[in-house]
């Protein structure tokens, strides 16, 4: 593959059906608007050697919940790529850790959620837990600060303060307690 072939692909998202089936792609860069196309992504909650959650506050320039608080980090597979090598890859984009131990735990989580400002989050969003004995090293660009939490405590600011978090960690977060998928 060309580099320029290789580039027009690397920020593409997988557009897909109401019933999940892909229906082609679209650029990232045009997809998260006011009306989002349901389309294709991931959550992966980052654990630690003590088993701690790292949660992150999303960077200030993103487009989308700009500053709020949420799982470890989140993206899009490139088409045909797989969801576990993209949740390698974007760990290293992120967070710059090598994360180790991929697991889907929610396979068929789906959100669509409005932000203040109006843009919509439209996805299937299979969720991954991962582990990392690395220091996180953030891209700014894409988290603000960094916090690893005890997962009781996680849970615990899930069901206090909900509105300080991202729309998708809080139903995450929640099915994951519920399934005890999660140690905690």
């Amino acid at each position: 593959m060309s580099l320029q072939s290789e580039e027009r692909t690397d920020d593409l998202v997988v557009l897909l059906d109401a019933d999940g089936t892909p229906s082609g792609t679209a650029p990232r860069a045009d997809v998260h608007t006011r009306d989002t196309p349901l389309h294709l992504a991931f959550s992966c909650h980052l654990l630690d050697p003590d088993g701690r959650m790292l949660m992150t506050r999303r960077a200030l320039s993103k487009r989308t919940w700009p500053g709020v608080w949420t799982n470890s980090f989140c993206g899009h597979p490139r088409p045909g790529e797989e969801m576990a090598d993209a949740v390698v890859r974007y760990g290293r984009h992120e967070l710059g850790v090598e994360v180790t131990g991929v697991r889907l735990l929610l396979p068929d989580f789906r959100y669509r959620a409005v932000d203040a400002g109006g843009i919509v989050e439209n996805e299937l969003c299979p969720v991954f837990v991962a582990r990392t004995v690395q220091v996180p090293q953030p891209n700014p660009d894409e988290v603000a600060e960094l916090s690893w939490a005890d997962p009781e405590d996680v849970w615990t600011i899930v069901r206090r303060a909900p509105w300080a978090l991202s729309p998708w960690f809080v139903d995450q977060a929640r099915a994951l307690r519920n399934a005890d998928s999660l140690p905690g």
